[in-house]
C-alpha cells in the first residue's frame, strides 16, 4: 500500500503511512464534522488512542477525553500519602471533634469510640503502584440507629468543582474510582452530596472477596437540580465512604434526593462487627463516565494542594524559630508569620511548645493573640510576665522541645 499525502491549504503537508506489519490497521474517523487531532508531535498517535471517532484520555487510560488534564482527580490526597497531624499514628473518631486523618480526609462517629483510623492500619502490603493507604477498624460490635453516622469523607472547594456545573441543566456526569480492602464482604455504601446537604447521591458497591485489593467504579450523573457552590473558595461538595449509617441518613442508591444522606439503605455496617477494617486508596473523582488510570502527582504538589489546607511546621533541632518580630513593651511583641503556601481562607493559628526568644533569653508566653490573618501571613502578638527589651528583635523557639509546632488551619 502506498503512503496517502494530504496536502495543506498553502503549505505542508500529512502522510499516513502503511505500517510495516501483517494485518490490517483501521482508522476510523468521527462520523460527524470536527477536529480528529489537533497536535504536532512527531510520534503521532500510539495503541488505541483513537476509538469511535474520540481522542482516548491522555494520561494512559481508555476511554474518551474529559478535556480536563490540568486537575484530573479533583480528590486531593486521594493516594494517602500526606499526613501532616499524625504522621502515621492512630485516632478516634468522635462527633465533637470530627477529627482529619491523612490530610484531606476527615471521620466522623455519632459516638465516640467506635472505630479508630490510621494512615497504613494494620500494615498490609497497599495495592500495586500505592504506598499508602487510609485504614478504619470497627472497636466494637455496634448497631446502628436511625440517626447514626460513622463516615469517611473529603470536602472539595468550590474552585476545583465549579467547571462540572452541578445544579445547572449543563451538569456534567462524574466517575468516582477507589481501591478498597476489607475484612467484610458484601454490598457497601456512599454518596456525593452538596456541601449544604441538601442534596445527596447515595451509592453502592460490592466488596466480594475479604482482605484482598479490589477495584471499584462509580459513574453519577450530574446534579441538575439544588444549590451547588461555584468558583469560590467555599465548599463545593463531599464524598462520603460510610462505616456504618442509619436509616435517617441512608436512601435509595442511584438517584438523586433532597436529603442529607451519607450511605444507600441496606449498605454493609462496618462498625457492627468488633474488629472489622476498610482501607481505602487510590480514590478519584473525574468528569467523565469512564475511570481513567489514577492521577499520580508529584510528592511536593500533593503536600502543596494539601497545605493549602492545613500546614504544620514541626520543630526539627534543638533549636528551631518561627516567625521574626519586635518587642513593643516588657510584656509585648509583634511579628509576622509567613505560612508554607497561600491558605483557603484566613486561617486559624495554634503554636504548642514554643517559648519568645530575644537572642539572649527565651520567656514563657502566657497568651498569643493575632493583630491580623491573611491568606499568606498573620501578624502574632505574644505576651509574656515580664522581661523584654523594648524595639529588640524576636522569635518563637523551640526550645530543646522536638514535639514543639506552628499549625494552621483553612479546612472547609
Amino acid at each position: 500500500m502506498a503512503d496517502i499525502v494530504v496536502n495543506g491549504n498553502t503549505s505542508g503537508a500529512v502522510t499516513l503511512s502503511a505500517p510495516a506489519v501483517a494485518g490490517t490497521v483501521t482508522v476510523t474517523l468521527p462520523s460527524t464534522t470536527g477536529t480528529m487531532l489537533t497536535t504536532a508531535s512527531s510520534t503521532g498517535v500510539s495503541g488505541s488512542a483513537i476509538s469511535s471517532g474520540t481522542v482516548a484520555e491522555a494520561y494512559g487510560g481508555t476511554g474518551t477525553s474529559t478535556g480536563y488534564y490540568g486537575f484530573k482527580n479533583r480528590i486531593i490526597n486521594g493516594a494517602m500519602v500526606i499526613d501532616q497531624r499524625n504522621a502515621g499514628a492512630a485516632g478516634s473518631a468522635s462527633i465533637t471533634t470530627a477529627p482529619y486523618g491523612v490530610d484531606r480526609w476527615w471521620v466522623f462517629g455519632q459516638l465516640a469510640s467506635k472505630f479508630t483510623y490510621q494512615q497504613n492500619a494494620g500494615a498490609v502490603t497497599p495495592p500495586t503502584g500505592f504506598t499508602n493507604y487510609f485504614g478504619m477498624t470497627s472497636s466494637s460490635a455496634y448497631a446502628v440507629v436511625a440517626g447514626d453516622r460513622y463516615v469517611v469523607a473529603q470536602s472539595i472547594e468550590g474552585f476545583n468543582t465549579y467547571d462540572l456545573d452541578f445544579g445547572k441543566a449543563t451538569a456534567k456526569t462524574i466517575t468516582i474510582s477507589f481501591l478498597v480492602y476489607s475484612s467484610l464482604t458484601g454490598t457497601f455504601g456512599g454518596s456525593l452530596q452538596n456541601y449544604a446537604g441538601t442534596r445527596s447521591y447515595p451509592f453502592t458497591y460490592s466488596i466480594s472477596v475479604a482482605n484482598t485489593w479490589e477495584q471499584k467504579t462509580v459513574t453519577i450523573a450530574g446534579d441538575t437540580s439544588g444549590t451547588w457552590v461555584g468558583a469560590s473558595n467555599a465548599g463545593s461538595m463531599t464524598l462520603f465512604f460510610s462505616l456504618g449509617s442509619g436509616s435517617t441518613y441512608s436512601g435509595t442508591a442511584g438517584a438523586w434526593a433532597t436529603a442529607n444522606y451519607t450511605s444507600a439503605t441496606g449498605a454493609t455496617s462496618v462498625v457492627g462487627t468488633n474488629g472489622a477494617t476498610f482501607y481505602i486508596t487510590g480514590v478519584q473523582l473525574e468528569k467523565g463516565s469512564t475511570a481513567t488510570s489514577f492521577d499520580y502527582r508529584p510528592y511536593g504538589t500533593e503536600l502543596q494542594l494539601c497545605q493549602r489546607y492545613y500546614a504544620k511546621q514541626l520543630s526539627i533541632a534543638t533549636f528551631t524559630n518561627f516567625g521574626i518580630g519586635t518587642s513593643i513593651s516588657a510584656t509585648n511583641a509583634s511579628m509576622w508569620l509567613k505560612f508554607n503556601v497561600t491558605m483557603r481562607s484566613a486561617p486559624t493559628i495554634a503554636v504548642s511548645g514554643m517559648g519568645l526568644s530575644d537572642g539572649t533569653n527565651l520567656f514563657v508566653i502566657t497568651s498569643l493573640s493575632t493583630g491580623y490573618i491573611g491568606t499568606d501571613s498573620a501578624l502574632l502578638q505574644p505576651v509574656v510576665s515580664s522581661g523584654l527589651v523594648q524595639f529588640r528583635p524576636v522569635q518563637l523557639q523551640a526550645n530543646n522541645n522536638a514535639s514543639a509546632f506552628v499549625e494552621y488551619s483553612s479546612e472547609l
